[in-house]
């Protein structure tokens, strides 16, 4: 359905609450579309969180790591089992990038009944390609050493237990202060299991998405990104920050505090070297967008005074939304009619005007009246 269906839709009387958010969101997501190449589809708490450290090296790997990763009101992630690194995210994006399938489980008829609040689960989503397909969707080059380090990477994200509480963000607090869960959640392996049929560049491979990624595809809470501008992407805070940035069509400016909670640290509690290195960072990492494309331009506004003065950051995306597009298609023929319209209602002044100053250009100089000088 287009634009103008699903708002004749939502006009219809008698439409039911449940169909209206339906037709709303569908609404919103024709509106916000960007015109993206080769987008990569992804849950949208993925992209509104720290789980992954802004490096790739020097990651903490012991088996008792736990870490809560906090974007205040968006999400609220528990990562246990190892630490994970851009090169973790680049994988699993790259994961999103193949073509996927859905395998429906034949079930054998059984008696007991399912434990309450777990659902009985009657399919899988498998993605399958080639090692040179992920290959070169994460941009690498093509060699058996590559083809192990991605696969060390999957089998890393395999091991990584993950913990998101998709409850209200109080919730969350009280579970901090009292040690108490409460609300909504849950607890999984982003992958399951990882087939390969051989070790050369076209062997296939197919990789299992984890419950709550097949659970969040198929409510489909999912945000579409520039992978072209991801995977061209130098900065690991480039990494970081512009799945968020992509992700929220809507905005045009995020604070340092965000991108701080972004990459896991806090901007007011950094020391004044601190802070001014994250800031370089920040700026690097939105140079780094630019030049990737996915910026048009971008700028700083100093917000507050000494030292709680925040740092506000402007940009302008590359690809406009499709309802700025018919925005300035609508502008754009009503300023022509309205050009037509005061010609045909007898307001030729600004026609003559012209006409004069062709004559006079086309006119020899000794046969020019006056009044075209």
């Amino acid at each position: 359905m287009d634009v103008t269906e699903l708002q004749r839709a939502l006009n219809k009387p008698g439409i039911t609450p449940v169909e209206r958010k339906r037709l709303e969101r569908l609404l919103r997501s024709q509106n916000n579309r960007r015109g993206r190449k080769q987008p990569v589809v992804i849950p949208a708490e993925l992209t509104r969180t720290s789980a992954f450290a802004p490096r790739q090296f020097g990651l903490i790997e012991d088996a008792n790591f736990r870490r809560v990763y906090v974007v205040t009101a968006r999400s609220v992630i528990e990562v246990t089992g190892r630490e994970l690194g851009s090169q973790h995210r680049d994988a699993l994006y790259a994961i999103f990038r193949l073509p996927s399938r859905k395998i429906k489980l034949a079930r054998e008829a059984d008696d007991m009944p399912n434990l309450p609040g777990i659902p009985q689960v009657d399919t899988i989503i498998e993605a399958h390609g080639t090692w040179r397909q992920v290959l070169q969707l994460m941009n690498l080059s093509e060699h058996a050493n590559n083809m192990l380090t991605v696969l060390k990477n999957f089998e890393e994200l395999r091991s990584v237990n993950l913990r998101v509480f998709t409850g209200s963000y109080s919730d969350y607090q009280q579970y901090v202060t009292t040690n108490k869960l409460r609300g909504a959640g849950f607890s999984d392996n982003f992958l399951g299991r990882i087939n390969w049929d051989g070790a050369r560049l076209d062997s296939k491979i197919t990789i299992r998405y984890g419950e709550w990624l097949r659970w969040a595809f198929e409510q489909k809470r999912l945000v579409s990104l520039n992978s072209v501008v991801y995977f061209s992407l130098q900065s690991d805070y480039a990494k970081s920050f512009w799945p968020y940035i992509d992700g929220q069509p809507e905005h045009t400016w995020v604070d340092e505090t965000v991108l701080g909670e972004l990459i896991g640290r806090d901007p007011m509690a950094m020391t004044p070297r601190e802070r001014s290195n994250f800031r370089e960072g920040c700026r690097r990492a939105f140079d780094d967008i630019t030049a990737a494309g996915g910026f048009v331009s971008w700028r700083i506004e100093v917000i507050g005074r000494g030292r709680v003065k925040l740092q506000r950051y402007h940009y302008v995306h590359a690809l406009p939304r499709a309802i700025d597009l018919a925005a300035r298609a609508t502008q754009a023929n009503l300023g022509a009619s309205q050009s037509v319209d005061n010609v045909g209602n007898g307001d030729n002044s600004a026609l003559l005007a012209a006409m004069e100053v062709e004559a006079a250009e086309t006119l020899p100089q000794k046969l020019r009246s006056p009044s075209l000088r």
